[in-house]
């Protein structure tokens, strides 16, 4: 049995849940969700980021789903805060930054000249989770997450989202990038979960299919920047390589959370009865092995780089805890792929998987988790704390979902997966005879 399916180590992933979640509600504040400190305080004057609202939303929507007390009210005052502050209520849309204090009307303050997919992403992530968990307001949110994915972010010419827009929606710059469209990917497959609409599905796949065709022809390496006709660009970023969202070179982390997705829509499709491309496993196995023989002590010590050039040599060697985050989550989503078929199951590959979730969690609990819910999001290439990226502890995303991952199946999405009760019962997919039944 090992890891998987233990009583002992199911605990010690709720535990460390139960923790985040109490270290979260340090970030709370008027106008939503702020970024935390080393000790969990927010900076009054600092300007509030739409993503960490989002995934604060998203994150004690999970919460609540598993009867956590607590997380409602937090869903609740994001879900306002999503509504009243954040949103534009001139032109539609959020705001991707806003200043601390609220106007008289309890609206927003932009404090940023554009609009992101990529925060807007997590605008769709967080009211389809708290839609799910059935939070006020949260359906009307979710109505109007849709409209401005189908209004002002997809590009059906391309089948994938622009990066960025003007506040009024009337231009986009040049750039075209593959973060904000993985998280976007990320948040179609839990909406598609939630509406059962074909499209979110639909337009997933081309995210997917679009990446792997890019990182077929380069290695198996994920070209992360792009002109608007889609024409990776490798040199983009040279002479600022540490760049939070738009680093120079590729990035480890996102071949391993492109490989978890691959898989949560491979589930995805075969829920809905429809046809799963061969390639979708192969892809997902081709980018493990390549973040992880890119990524992984390259130094000699343990924990993933931040990114490489276009030929797997290191650029930054600082280590980011959600890369590891996701290396746990992509561990899990393969080893579960690799029993649930077609065919007999690999054992090898099987305990090849195994032996990764144990070294990434391992690693976890030796350098990221500091203890009461705080975990340290970045580390130098020597795993002492660092600040030069990421200060503080901005948000609990990406370890939640972490210490989640094992527990539920990778399909259906996190909160649809609770709400089924599917909670410590990854199993329900299918396991017997290494072929998925569906339910």
């Amino acid at each position: 049995m090992g890891w998987f399916n233990s009583i002992e180590h199911n605990r010690w992933l709720s535990q460390q849940m139960r923790d985040l979640l109490d270290f979260g509600k340090n970030s709370l504040v008027e106008g939503g969700f702020g970024q935390m400190d080393l000790e969990g305080k927010v900076d009054s004057e600092a300007q509030l980021p739409l993503f960490v609202t989002c995934r604060m939303v998203h994150v004690y929507s999970l919460g609540t789903l598993m009867g956590i007390p607590g997380c409602r009210r937090m869903v609740d005052h994001g879900v306002r805060a999503l509504t009243e502050a954040f949103y534009d209520h001139e032109h539609g849309g959020w705001y991707d930054q806003i200043e601390p204090k609220l106007d008289q009307n309890g609206h927003g303050v932009a404090a940023s000249k554009v609009k992101m997919a990529y925060s807007s992403a997590f605008v769709l992530l967080a009211a389809s989770s708290a839609a799910v968990a059935n939070r006020p307001g949260a359906q009307e949110l979710l109505a109007l997450a849709m409209q401005d994915q189908d209004k002002h972010w997809w590009d059906p010419e391309y089948q994938m989202v622009v990066d960025d827009r003007s506040l009024d929606f009337t231009s986009t710059s040049d750039y075209r990038g593959m973060n904000a469209n993985m998280h976007t990917c990320e948040a179609y497959l839990a909406c598609a979960d939630v509406t059962t609409q074909p499209k979110w599905l639909d337009r997933a796949m081309a995210i997917l299919g679009r990446m792997r065709r890019n990182a077929q022809h380069n290695n198996w390496r994920i070209p992360e920047h792009y002109s608007p006709q889609w024409e990776p660009q490798l040199d983009y970023n040279q002479d600022n390589p540490a760049d939070q969202f738009r680093p120079f070179g590729c990035t480890p982390g996102h071949g391993m959370e492109f490989a978890k997705l691959l898989v949560a829509a491979r589930g995805a499709l075969i829920r809905a009865g429809r046809e799963v491309p061969e390639w979708m496993l192969e892809t997902a196995s081709e980018l493990f092995m390549r973040a992880r023989q890119d990524g992984w002590a390259r130094n000699g010590k343990p924990g993933f780089v931040y990114t490489t050039d276009a030929r797997g040599g290191v650029v930054i060697a600082d280590r980011m805890h959600w890369v590891v985050c996701e290396a746990i989550g992509a561990a899990v989503a393969l080893r579960r792929a690799e029993l649930d078929g077609p065919g007999e199951p690999d054992r090898g590959l099987i305990e090849d998987y195994e032996h990764c979730y144990r070294t990434f969690i391992d690693y976890a609990d030796e350098y990221l988790i500091v203890g009461d819910g705080k975990w340290n999001h970045q580390l130098g290439p020597d795993n002492q704390l660092a600040t030069t990226i990421w200060p503080g502890r901005p948000d609990i995303y990406h370890a939640v979902q972490a210490v989640l991952a094992q527990r539920v199946p990778v399909s259906p999405a996190f909160a649809q997966a609770l709400d089924q009760g599917l909670l410590d019962a990854p199993q329900s997919l299918g396991q017997e005879k290494g072929r998925l039944t569906r339910r």
